[in-house]
């Protein structure tokens, strides 16, 4: 099945078709005497300099990406690269749950929970890779949410979780930034919803060149430093049983933007400091944090 997903008013249409198609290609294997070398993973960029989505490459090693035979770096005029609601989802990882400990039976909560739980990071969360947030005087540091993207190609309503995969488009690397709290008891919008608190990116890589989303490993830097790593084979709810349990009961449209949880123990990060996201085989998203200047009588400090 080729999925199409709308990137702002254009359709995701002959350029990410043809990406997907070749993925479906049987691979040649390696000549007679030769190491095979990783695939190199097509995926779709946006750029601010083009008008339509670019096919790039990525490197499922290092994570390079390159648009012909140029490297993009963190500091090229990348765009988000979807446009979908992104809906979070609160205590997917078994580590998160756990660490409510009994108080996911006391009030508010009285119990774990039977249904995801949903929070949405709106349009002013977003920004792309390589840029930077603006960390308000209020808050001196924000918790660092390293997750798996799921971009929908198609509408998806009640659909099962043996078919919920045909309805993906692809995976992006997120950072689901927030304000640092304990309850996830309807989630607050001033915890999540910052400006700049939903770095995406760099590309969207195809559906089909993951081979088993379930088992992705997930990591997150600071200043370099390797600070968590979290595997997906952790989630409460694995990608398609989290596609079913939310499609029971909402419908997610094309390029909607489905994150699968975060685990326990999120780094924190402060202003000065750099991030960075890696999820194997989808990509190294990297962002940065500086303090927002400070607002008196209607001018800057």
């Amino acid at each position: 099945m080729r999925c199409r997903i709308r990137l702002g008013r254009m359709p995701l249409a002959t350029l990410f078709i043809n990406m997907l198609t070749s993925f479906h290609e049987k691979p040649q294997p390696p000549a007679a005497g030769r190491t095979a070398t990783p695939a190199m993973n097509t995926a779709l960029a946006r750029l601010r300099d083009r008008p339509r989505p670019v096919e790039v490459t990525v490197d499922p090693t290092t994570y390079a990406v390159r648009l012909g035979p140029t490297v993009l770096d963190a500091f090229a005029d990348w765009e988000v690269p979807t446009t979908g609601t992104v809906y979070g989802v609160a205590l997917n990882y078994r580590s998160a749950l756990a660490a409510l400990g009994d108080a996911v039976n006391a009030a508010p909560y009285k119990s774990p929970p039977k249904a995801p739980i949903l929070y949405i990071k709106p349009r002013n969360t977003w920004i792309a890779h390589g840029a930077t947030v603006r960390l308000p005087a209020d808050v001196p540091e924000v918790a660092i949410g390293a997750t798996l993207g799921i971009v929908f190609g198609r509408v998806a309503t009640r659909v099962s979780a043996q078919d919920a995969l045909e309805f993906v488009a692809g995976y992006t690397v997120v950072n689901d930034l927030s304000v640092p709290h304990e309850s996830y008891y309807r989630p607050a919008l001033r915890h999540q919803c910052r400006d700049g608190f939903c770095p995406i990116g760099p590309a969207i890589v195809p559906r089909s060149a993951i081979h088993n989303p379930d088992a992705l490993g997930v990591r997150t830097f600071v200043n370099g430093e390797l600070r968590l790593s979290a595997s997906l084979a952790e989630l409460i709810r694995p990608i398609s049983v989290l596609i079913r349990d939310v499609t029971e009961f909402m419908t997610l449209d094309e390029g909607d933007v489905l994150l699968v949880g975060l685990p326990a123990g999120l780094p924190r990060a402060r202003a000065g400091d750099t991030l960075a996201v890696e999820i194997d085989q989808v990509g190294r998203l990297e962002s940065a944090l500086i303090a927002e200047p400070a607002v008196i009588d209607g001018g800057l400090k």
